[in-house]
């Protein structure tokens, strides 16, 4: 297949035609299609589903070995160099989607063969494993540099916001490796919810060269599979990581398995039962990034801008960030800029 050119005019030109190396083999009814280069994945799927190129009543996968206009949350840039996965798949629902289903899709990709054999021998060499951050990232703050804490601890000091706030501008901000972003977009024709595109962006290979530009203005770093095998050697032996075809196999498969669930969690929730909640709650809290960490979360309400400090508590029943705050309050945040707190 020629190199596509990301032009308005050739978006809507380009044929989605299969790239048959890399055709799923079991999962035939994803319309797998394969490009050299996209704009954006999930901005072609959803241009191609709104005008009717695609049938929004089937499922549809489009992988990419490139992009140039890659897009993450908040419309914030994701650098997208070959040797990387950028998978977009498309689902219909029938349900309103929630910030829950992005968490979903993050415990359900951290349970990829890759990244349990991964953090298997991160953990044997007292590593900081790879989980999932909220609200839409996989990756891991170092162990070295995060101050862990534990609110069961009768030797907390009780401070109150007043005496602890003047003093987080003296501590580090620890950077999050990110390893994977998940982004979630809804698809509506007509003005109603057809479905949902699930993007995901991992890096395998490739470690986005990041600036201050790409950054805008979070605290991470870029980390690949890659980059994490070599870090565990010569301790452990080399790990052989998937080809990208293995890879979208099991990521589509990730993200239907999410979107099980998801659905499971809506027929749930009439009955006033809390099976499936609990399970995925109790899944993620083995699995939080944050679980623990002190964090300034910086939130941007139309200008109004307010920041919160205090230790990542897990999650509520809707998937908001639990914090509890120095008094003792716990605040259930749904959105924010989130920085780690370290010593300095």
């Amino acid at each position: 297949m020629p190199p596509f050119n990301p032009s308005s005019d050739a978006l809507s030109a380009q044929p989605f035609e299969p790239f048959e190396s890399l055709e799923l083999e079991h999962l035939p009814k994803l319309n797998h299609r394969h490009l050299i280069n996209s704009p954006s994945t999930n901005s072609e799927l959803i241009t191609a589903l709104q005008n009717g190129r695609l049938n929004a009543a089937e499922m549809h996968l489009l992988t990419a070995e490139t992009q140039s206009a890659g897009r993450g949350q908040h419309g914030r840039s994701w650098q997208s160099p070959r040797g990387n996965v950028y998978l977009s798949l498309y689902h219909p629902v029938h349900m309103p989607i929630s910030g829950l289903l992005s968490l979903i899709i993050g415990v359900e990709l951290a349970k990829m063969p890759v990244i349990q054999v991964l953090n298997e021998q991160l953990r044997e060499q007292g590593l900081t494993a790879i989980g999932v951050k909220w609200a839409n990232d996989l990756g891991f703050y170092s162990k070295q540099y995060s101050q862990q804490h534990s609110f069961q601890k009768q030797s907390e000091p009780k401070l109150n916001d007043a005496t602890l706030k003047p003093l987080e501008s003296t501590k580090q901000t620890l950077p999050f490796h990110k390893l994977a972003g998940i982004l979630i977009e809804p698809v509506t024709k007509s003005g109603k919810l057809v479905g949902v595109v699930m993007g995901v962006g991992l890096n395998v290979q490739a470690t986005p060269k990041l600036t201050a530009q790409t950054c805008e203005g979070m605290s991470y770093q870029a980390i690949s599979l890659r980059d994490i095998g070599a870090m565990l050697e010569p301790k452990a032996p080399p790990i052989s990581l998937p080809d990208l075809k293995t890879l979208y196999q099991q990521m589509s498969e990730a993200l239907m398995a999410a979107m099980t669930r998801f659905e499971y969690l809506g027929l749930e929730k009439p009955t006033g039962q809390r099976y499936y909640l609990d399970s995925f709650l109790a899944q993620f809290d083995a699995m939080d990034a944050l679980a623990g960490l002190r964090l300034r979360v910086t939130q941007d309400y139309n200008g109004n801008v307010e920041t919160l400090t205090g230790y990542a508590c897990g999650l509520d029943t809707h998937g908001c960030l639990q914090l509890r705050e120095y008094n003792g309050k716990i605040s259930a945040l749904f959105t924010g800029r989130i920085d780690v707190i370290g010593d300095a």
